[in-house]
Order: structure tokens, then C-alpha cells, then sequence
């Protein structure tokens, strides 16, 4: 049996130093890790699959933390990954709000202190690929039942009657 890739924490920012010490912070876990600089290549990244978590930087250039996050969430393919949303620009409860309205599973502020961002996304990963093996299990349960049950069944005034004995 083919062993499955482990999902990727992808991690998202425009600045290198920034995107080096969240790997740097994070790389305890031991989680596989993919990095993009854009807010397009995150989504390019994410729509390949075998992403679990994204941690995304609201402000960037072309498209923003929050746009990515609002494309996510409305597409099937992406829309139950956990998205954790930093940003540099203080605290901003107008931004935040905005944040979850879209569902985002979390919304950080930095600079962030790296052992609560460990234990963040330790609980965001597992959840997400606790979720992912629920899907598959109900699917393949799901894909089972439709074997077994064979051709529907007819109406009750269309079967015919029994024949007396």
C-alpha cells in the first residue's frame, strides 16, 4: 500500500526574513512546510491540494491575506482548510472582525511569540486532518451503502400481488 503524503502547513508573505522566522519558529513541530510570497501563488498552492493549514499574512501587494481568505472560503476544494491570519498592523478589531465574518480560525497580531504559535498550529493541523479522515471515512461509507443497495425500490401500489397459494 502506497504510503500518503503528510498535508503541508503553507505559510504566506511577502517578506522573506518574516517568512524564515515563522518556519524557523514552527519547524519543532515537524509538520511538512511550503512557502509562497504572494497572495496568488498561495492560492495556485492551495488549489494543487495537500494543504492542511495556511498561515497568511493580511497586508501584501497584489492580493491581500484577506481576499485569499475570502476566495477559500468560497470554494469547495478549499473552504475547510483553517486559515490563521497574521498581521503587522496592530490592533485593528475593524480588521478583525472582518476576519471572522470570513471564517477565519484565527487572527494573530504580530509579533507573535513562538511557542503560542506552535501550539496554535499544532491544534489547527490536527483538527484539519482529523476533518480531512472523517470526509474520507464518510465517503467511502457513503460509496459502500450505494453498493448494497442495489436497484431502488418500487413503489408499494407498483409491486405486484403475491399469488395465493
Amino acid at each position: 500500500m502506497p504510503t500518503v503524503a503528510r498535508p503541508k502547513i503553507l505559510v504566506v508573505d511577502d517578506r522573506d526574513d518574516t517568512l524564515f522566522a515563522m518556519e524557523s519558529a514552527l519547524a519543532p513541530l515537524g509538520y511538512p512546510m511550503d512557502r509562497a510570497s504572494s497572495g496568488d501563488e498561495a492560492l495556485k498552492t492551495v488549489l494543487r491540494g495537500g494543504v492542511a493549514l495556511v498561515l497568511l499574512d493580511v497586508l501584501m501587494p497584489d492580493i491581500s491575506g484577506l481576499e485569499v481568505a475570502q476566495y477559500m472560503t468560497r470554494v469547495e476544494q478549499t473552504q475547510d482548510i483553517p486559515i490563521m491570519l497574521i498581521t503587522g498592523a496592530g490592533q485593528d478589531p475593524t480588521l478583525a472582525s472582518k476576519a471572522f465574518e470570513l471564517g477565519v480560525a484565527d487572527y494573530v497580531v504580530k509579533p507573535i511569540d513562538p511557542w503560542v504559535m506552535r501550539t496554535k498550529v499544532r491544534y489547527l493541523y490536527e483538527m484539519s486532518r482529523r476533518l480531512h479522515a472523517l470526509r474520507e471515512r464518510l465517503r467511502a461509507y457513503e460509496h459502500r451503502s450505494e453498493e448494497f443497495r442495489g436497484p431502488a425500490s418500487l413503489p408499494v401500489e407498483d409491486r405486484p400481488l403475491p399469488r395465493p397459494a
